[in-house]
């Protein structure tokens, strides 16, 4: 096993660890805002391990831009979408409290 190998095994890993607790916080927490951030934490830092492990075994330089781009894309999106989410809630039901200790 290479040092890119290992490299690869431990990022994937940590990825994946990643997406698990992001999905455990999506199931769990308690109120919208909570999720949508478990869920763009997850996306952004298990995608982001994920997409090191695979530029590490890509051959080229012009591979590995294309994945980092990629990964920029998904974090840019999943910005927008959840920045649309959050604001529609917002919107929809302006007596819910914006912080924890805030009351309507």
């Amino acid at each position: 096993m290479t040092v890119a190998d290992i490299i690869t095994v431990v990022t994937t890993a940590t990825g994946l660890f990643f997406f698990v607790a992001g999905t455990l916080g999506v199931l769990r927490f308690p109120d919208l805002f909570s999720r949508l951030h478990a869920l763009t934490k997850a996306d952004n830092l298990g995608l982001g391990f994920i997409a090191t492990g695979v530029m590490v075994q890509l051959g080229t330089i012009a591979d590995a831009a294309q994945i980092l781009l990629i990964w920029l894309l998904v974090m840019v999106g999943g910005v927008v979408s959840s920045f649309l989410i959050a604001d529609h809630a917002l919107k929809s039901h302006p007596i819910m409290p914006r912080t924890k200790g805030e009351t309507p």
